[in-house]
């Protein structure tokens, strides 16, 4: 028989080992290619809502442009 937690506990210890590394190296990587905004959204959302405004009328050119050039730094 084997002794404390045997298989089981060698078993979650490497799982947990693993899932560590995994998430390390995705760390790594999203902070080494910069693909995160300072939102968490890096995909054009405040870009896209301020081209509806736009469209629709609620904000003038000089404020679109405005704050498009904010937005793009």
């Amino acid at each position: 028989m084997m002794m404390g937690f045997g298989f089981w506990g060698m078993l979650l210890f490497w799982g947990l080992f693993l899932a560590l590394v995994v998430g390390g190296l995705v760390f790594l990587l999203r902070q080494a290619t910069g693909t995160r905004s300072p939102t968490g959204r890096g995909d054009g959302a405040a870009l896209r809502i301020l081209d509806e405004r736009f469209a629709r009328g609620e904000i003038g050119r000089e404020e679109y442009e405005r704050i498009r050039a904010v937005l793009e730094r």
